[in-house]
């Protein structure tokens, strides 16, 4: 029998120790990404919000509240393209599309460095729970990619096959979900992992489902026995659930980053039945009621578990609320998710991109406190990169930040040199932002048509509808009223090179 030298046996341990203690002092972390959810729609950012939101206010009180943060997109596809890589989606082929059904291939291209997948080498159990969005493969029986967001194409899946490009590819140990939007979509069917084991038998049945002014987004698609349109949220919830007690149960001391992407408060708004009715706002309020719900009860998991005092929580939205919404909330119920902005979904305009961004991390960041730092989804992957040691190659995360000094209280200044947003129209609707000014650089919201019988009602008198571009001082004019791009021509210029240099060189980290 070999003999342990006692120094070499005391260096072992002493290594052993230490691995074990980087691994218990890594934070946990659980990002909730709302889907549609206006900076107005919390009390904790609008005192005027019809719909009480207890749990997220907790957030805020226990943790820190954003005021300045923007989704990268005023969509959802590009939004969590550019969340889940650190890169705007309008630099990547198709980096504006919004997909449907069958739709495809993954806007995240093979080898890509991921969000996940930087967590996943640094010894993270990593979990996707919810709605995807970002694209995949599905194969017909012959196995030809599909690739097509028609509601033929879905007729011409072969379930048997495996779903590729999904977040199992792109550095996701386990999801489940939906490929595109849950109940808005041609197809209503549960992904596991890689494979949907319940494909979709019929076509959706509208008589069945409630009828109300946020009914209207939904598509009659193919929908498997298993999925039920108005509990979908609550089967994430519990998918989430399951992967939380089956983590602390089996690996104690392993860290994890579970991302759970809800379908609230996206349109239809289909409430679960134990929230209907229950709120003062009609049924998006009800659907409002039941995210914050959702949010109290993984706080309230995460408690039960004893891991909360390690984990840092995120709440936030893939981008501003959809104009139906926005119309009757404010016309039926007085409530307004775009409050204070002009604009919502789909505009370059402050509505369509300002969204909630809260942090909890007991220990790290202090309760109760605000931040006016500029910031962005992308910076996600910076900041999780700083926490957890992990090294970023120059070729990702191209547009994100470190938020760490911010979460700390120690930033000294402005971490982010400038902001840059796409709207509806990816490339051809950039805007960009450096300290109190934004240039557009396009006439009009870049998304939605204000001349529709819906949104005449909001639309603002231009007073030189004929420019190129728009230049506001946000400090000055937070509602964009007052177009300055020719009374502040240098700016605008200047503003319009650095967007330039910054589309040309591929990236804004340096």
């Amino acid at each position: 029998m070999a003999r342990v030298i006692p120094w070499a046996f005391t260096l072992l341990s002493l290594v052993s120790a230490c691995a074990r203690a980087a691994e218990t002092t890594r934070p946990n972390i659980v990002l909730i990404l709302a889907d549609d959810l206006g900076h107005g729609d919390l009390h904790c950012y609008n005192t005027e919000a019809r719909v009480p939101t207890p749990s997220i206010d907790r957030l805020a009180r226990e943790g820190m509240r954003f005021t300045d943060a923007h989704a990268p997109a005023t969509v959802c596809t590009p939004s969590r393209y550019s969340l889940m890589t650190g890169q705007m989606a309008f630099r990547v082929p198709r980096g504006g599309i919004v997909f449907t059904g069958a739709g495809g291939p993954s806007l995240i291209a093979p080898g890509r460095l991921t969000l996940p997948a930087m967590l996943s080498r640094q010894g993270y159990a990593t979990a996707a729970v919810g709605k995807w969005h970002v694209g995949l493969t599905f194969r017909d029986p012959s196995g030809k990619p599909i690739h097509n967001g028609s509601p033929e194409a879905v007729h011409a899946i072969d379930f048997t096959r495996r779903v590729e490009g999904g977040p199992v590819d792109h550095g996701f140990q386990q999801f489940f979900g939906t490929a595109c939007c849950p109940t808005t979509d041609w197809l209503y069917a549960f992904i596991d992992g890689d494979r949907i084991p319940t494909p979709p038998v019929k076509q959706l049945d509208h008589s069945t489902l409630p009828r109300h002014p946020y009914a209207n987004d939904c598509r009659p698609g193919q929908l498997a026995p298993d999925f039920p349109m108005e509990e979908v949220d609550l089967v994430f919830l519990e998918k989430s659930r399951a992967f939380l007690r089956e983590h602390v149960r089996k690996t104690p001391g392993k860290p994890f980053f579970l991302y759970h992407a809800t379908q609230a408060v996206h349109l239809p708004s289909f409430a679960a039945r134990a929230f209907q009715g229950k709120s003062p706002a009609g049924p998006h309020g009800d659907f409002i009621l039941e995210l914050d719900w959702i949010v109290g009860e993984l706080t309230h998991e995460l408690e039960r578990l004893g891991v909360a005092g390690n984990t840092l929580l995120i709440v936030t939205s893939d981008n501003g609320p959809e104009t139906t919404t926005v119309r009757h909330m404010r016309d039926d119920h007085r409530h307004d998710g775009a409050r204070p902005w002009r604009g919502m979904k789909r505009d370059a305009w402050e509505g369509g991109h300002r969204v909630p961004f809260l942090v909890r991390w007991p220990g790290r960041v202090q309760a109760g406190t605000t931040c006016d730092q500029v910031v962005c989804l992308t910076d996600v992957m910076a900041t999780a990169a700083a926490i957890t040691g992990a090294e970023l190659p120059h070729d990702a995360a191209e547009d994100s930040f470190n938020l760490l000094p911010a979460l700390e209280g120690k930033a000294a200044g402005s971490i982010r040199p400038y902001l840059l947003t796409q709207a509806f129209r990816g490339a051809r609707t950039l805007s960009i932002r450096r300290g109190e000014w934004k240039y557009i650089d396009h006439p009009g919201s870049g998304g939605n048509n204000y001349a529709t019988d819906e949104l005449k009602p909001f639309a603002l008198p231009e007073s030189e509808p004929n420019l190129p571009a728009q230049l506001y001082n946000l400090a000055h004019d937070p509602g964009e009223t007052t177009n300055l791009y020719l009374k502040h021509p240098e700016i605008a210029a200047e503003l319009k090179t650095l967007l330039e240099r910054s589309r040309s060189t591929g990236r804004s980290r340096p």
